[in-house]
Order: structure tokens, then C-alpha cells, then sequence
């Protein structure tokens, strides 16, 4: 075993080649250099949050107002990283791989965050398609007899690692869980990155719900770090930033700047964003939310920010991305369908017409719907990088004015935030992470809008405890299984909902419960 790490389950059959002494020591190795500054980097997430609850408004840095004032451009794309119209996104398991790689979409975005649960095997599993996917030798077969595999012509393969708050409780090192961010990261790219090269693509990675220019800073060091180690040129990686907490919102071209050399572009977060900013901004009766469905793209604090990210990215040269289409089709209700598939051509209009280079979807019926607009839009460009959206002026006040008028907090919306919330903590401690509910691929981000939402309607008095608590209660009753499937995922959720807030993601504390 490695010096100074520890695994500590069993290895499964096929584990011992992804966790071999060799990549173990490069986990340690980045670990040992650089937790110090992720721990730094959460620290201040805390004192920011304080700041912020005392009545400070986020704005724009005074003292990084240079960089964005001055001329600079991120690396150049790479070829297969061009043309990004449309991105396919899930998790790291060999079936929805082989399905998303196979769709017809530019890029497909392997995850090991927000849509995986991560269970011990599922993360190991994960990494093993992944080595298998970049060497076109993944393959599944069904329970049922049916197999799986890739085509010849596939999405180019980017993967999320988990952010930096997330450890990995199952390997300590020097008797610590190590940084989940490290594991991730480090495991595909000790395992691929000279292997992606030679098949002339490269390690390419989505970074999640960083809320400053310092954690890019921290990723780009990691990155000149793990290059060196591997004996690839600097720059070889590529990332592109979610744009998920409104926070980094302010901070977009600073997040550029400091991974300019392996910046790929930065992508609209909406689901995280959406949650990041109930999150801050809780305590403060000013920023009370509406219903989930109320808060679309055209609300104006959505608007704001994704208009100031199209024309960031591309004064900076960047590819600028999307959200995410949830939408799940119903095999069953063509009406479902039809209305659904209305408002996914609208949305895919908008962000086309607004200047992004591509956009996300969460199924492979999705992928032709999303290409017609992108298509028509650009026809045989790569991108639109060409549309500058000088015009766009946003100042920090839109971002921040999270009022939406005519908005209001429903009892269908009561009802529906618990039964999503509680739905999918259910199948993520049964070790699903991407789960259909509703129609929509939900994944812990749309579960943390829901939860965030019941904190903050409770705590300003649009809910009680006791209406949360008979409503909770009759929402399990309507439930498949009922209360005894249920029973955990209700107690951590009651723990998020009810008392002071206790956990700025609700997989910390459900983490906990997994094997």
C-alpha cells in the first residue's frame, strides 16, 4: 500500500488496476501539496457568508478591477473542444456513458458530482468506464441479455469531478479523508491524460461551484502540478467553469484569467445558481423566492448573469454554454411531450439568439431538438464567439435583485419542493443520482432548490413548522412504498428544513448514510 494512505474497504474484483500504488501516490502527492489552500478556500467561503449575513453586498473586486479592464484572451480551443452546440451531461455509469457518447451530441460531460451518488462502487465503477470510454472499450449488457457499445463517431468526453467542499471518506491520507476534488481529478487523470493525448483529444474537465477567482487559482496550480508530474506540456488540460453560485458571478473574467492557459469557457450553472443564490441571501426577507416554477430564465437577476457571461466569455475568447434541459419525454403522454418540448425550443431559442456557443441536455431525445437551433443559428461555424454582446451592461444591483415580480409561494409549490426533495434523497442513498421525477431529470442541485426553499419559506414565516411537517407527512402517504422507504430521507430533510441552517449542501450530511 501506498505510504501514508489508506483505503479502507475491500477491493472489489477490477478495483486494484484503478487504485493501483502508482495512482494512489499521485492522490497522495497532490493531497499533501494542496489541501492546505482548499481548506483555505472553504475557510473563506465562511467568512464571506458572514460578511454577507451582516448586511455586506457582493459586488465586483476593487482590486482586481485591472484584469478586467486589460486586453487578454484565453488558449485557443482545442479541435475537438470547438464546436460545442450541444453537450449531453449524466453520470459516470457505463450504460448512460455508452447512450451519451453514442448520441449525436459535440461534447458529453461524464460526472462524478451532482448526478452520481457516490457510493464507494460507484465511484470506482466510474473511473473504470472512464478509463475503458477513453480507450473505446466500454461496453454493458443489461440483466435482461442487452448489449451496449460504442459507435465509431463519438461526443468528445469531458469530466466533473466533485467540488471542493466534498472529502472522499473511503481513502485517508495521513489519516484524513482525502479531498474528494483530489480523488476524482486525480484518479482519471493519472489513468488518461497521456492516453487521451495520443488518441489526439486530451484530459478535459467541468469544474463545479467554486464562488471565487482564488479557487480557480488553486485548480490552474493543481493543474501545473499534475502536468509536470505526467511529463505533458502545460496546458494540455482544459477546463470550463461552472458558473453555479452567484458569488462567481462577480468574478468571471477574474476565473478566466487565472486558468487562461487551460480555460475552455464557462458554462450557466442555472440549477446551482439558483440555489447558490437563495443560499446567501436567506436570512434576508428582501431576496424571498417564489415558487421553483416561477424562477425561469427571463426572471431578471437569470437574465442579468447570463447575459454578462456571453459577452465575458467571448471578449475573452471563451466558449460560453448554456443551461441545462431537464426535461425527461414520456414514452406514455404525447400531450407531456408536446407542452415540454414547446418550452425546451424556447429556451434553446433564447440562449441561441443570446449569443452561446451550446447548450446541455439531460437526454439523448434532446440532443436533435437542441442541434435544429443551434444549427440554424450557426450554421457551418464552430461558434459564435464573433457575437460580442458589447452592448450588455450589467451592474452588480441586477444581479442581486432577486424580487421577481408577481411571484409567489403556492401550496403546489409546498407540495412539490417536499416530494422532489424527498424523492430523490431517496434514490441517492439507494445510490441513484440522476433520477426521473416529475418528468425531469432531477439531480442534487434541483433537491437542494427545494430544500433551500423550505428553509427559507419557514424561516420567514410563509410556512410553519407544523404545515411542513402535515404536509411532508401526506406527500410520503402519495409515495410508492410510503413512510418506511422514506423514513431517512424525511429525517434528513426535517434536519435541513426545520431549525437553523445546518449544512450548505445536503450531501455532507446525507454522505453519511452511504456505504
Amino acid at each position: 500500500m501506498t505510504e501514508g494512505a489508506r483505503v479502507l474497504p475491500d477491493l472489489s474484483e477490477g478495483f486494484e488496476a484503478i487504485l493501483s500504488p502508482e495512482a494512489l501516490n499521485f492522490i497522495v502527492k497532490l493531497h499533501r501539496e494542496f489541501n492546505p489552500g482548499r481548506v483555505k478556500c472553504l475557510a473563506r467561503r465562511l467568512e464571506r457568508q458572514k460578511r454577507i449575513d451582516a448586511g455586506e453586498k457582493p459586488g465586483f473586486l476593487k482590486e482586481t478591477e485591472s484584469v478586467r479592464r486589460a486586453d487578454w484572451k484565453v488558449a485557443p480551443a482545442p479541435a475537438d473542444l470547438n464546436d460545442r452546440r450541444v453537450e449531453i451531461t449524466g453520470p459516470a455509469e457505463a450504460k448512460m456513458m455508452i447512450n451519451a457518447l453514442n448520441s449525436g451530441a459535440q461534447v458529453f460531460m461524464a460526472d462524478l458530482e451532482d448526478s452520481l451518488s457516490p457510493t464507494w462502487t460507484n465511484v470506482i465503477e466510474g473511473q473504470i468506464a472512464l478509463k475503458d470510454a477513453v480507450r473505446r472499450a466500454l461496453s454493458f449488457t443489461s440483466p435482461e441479455g442487452k448489449r451496449y457499445a460504442l459507435k465509431d463517431n463519438l461526443a468528445t468526453l469531458v469530466v466533473r469531478p466533485r467540488g471542493w467542499h466534498l472529502e472522499e471518506k473511503h481513502v485517508l491520507v495521513d489519516g484524513k479523508p482525502v479531498s474528494a476534488s483530489f480523488f476524482d481529478f486525480g484518479l482519471y487523470f493519472f489513468h488518461n491524460a497521456t492516453e487521451s493525448v495520443r488518441r489526439g483529444t486530451g484530459p478535459y474537465f467541468y469544474l463545479p461551484k467554486m464562488e471565487s477567482h482564488l479557487e480557480a487559482r488553486l485548480w490552474n496550480d493543481v493543474f501545473g502540478f499534475a502536468q509536470d508530474q505526467a511529463g505533458v506540456p502545460r496546458g494540455t488540460i482544459r477546463a470550463t467553469v461552472l458558473i453555479e453560485t452567484i458569488l462567481a458571478s462577480f468574478e468571471m473574467d477574474e476565473i478566466l484569467y487565472e486558468l487562461r492557459d487551460h480555460a475552455a469557457g464557462l458554462n450557466a450553472g442555472r440549477w446551482d445558481y439558483i440555489f447558490s443564490a437563495i443560499k446567501k441571501f436567506r436570512n434576508f426577507p428582501d431576496s424571498l423566492t417564489p415558487d421553483r416554477a416561477q424562477i425561469t430564465m427571463t426572471v431578471p437577476f437569470m437574465r442579468a448573469y447570463t447575459e454578462l457571461l456571453v459577452r465575458t466569455c467571448h471578449k475573452r475568447g471563451a466558449h460560453a454554454i448554456g443551461g441545462m434541459a431537464a426535461f425527461i419525454p414520456s414514452r406514455k403522454d404525447p400531450v407531456v411531450n408536446e407542452t415540454a418540448l414547446a418550452k425546451v425550443r424556447e429556451d434553446k431559442e433564447r440562449e441561441a439568439g443570446g449569443g452561446f456557443d451550446g447548450t446541455w441536455v439531460a437526454h439523448p431525445d434532446l440532443v436533435p431538438v437542441a442541434k435544429e437551433i443551434f444549427d440554424r443559428r450557426l450554421g457551418t461555424k464552430p461558434n459564435q464567439k464573433d457575437v460580442r454582446r458589447e452592448e450588455v451592461r450589467v451592474e452588480g444591483s441586477e444581479i442581486l435583485a432577486m424580487r421577481i415580480p408577481g411571484g409567489q409561494v403556492t401550496e403546489k409549490g409546498v407540495r412539490q419542493n417536499i416530494s422532489v426533495a424527498l424523492q430523490y434523497l431517496e434514490r441517492w442513498l439507494a445510490g441513484t443520482g440522476a433520477a426521473a421525477i416529475f418528468n425531469l431529470m432531477e439531480d442534487a442541485a434541483t433537491a437542494e432548490i427545494s430544500r433551500a426553499q423550505l428553509w427559507q419559506w419557514r424561516r420567514h414565516g410563509v410556512i410553519t413548522a407544523d404545515s411542513y411537517r402535515k404536509i411532508c407527512s401526506e406527500e410520503i402517504g402519495k409515495l410508492e412504498g410510503g413512510t418506511q422507504r422514506y423514513a431517512k430521507a424525511a429525517v434528513i430533510l426535517d434536519g435541513l428544513v426545520l431549525g437553523e441552517w445546518s449544512s450548505d449542501f445536503l450531501t455532507v450530511p446525507a454522505y453519511q448514510h452511504l456505504e
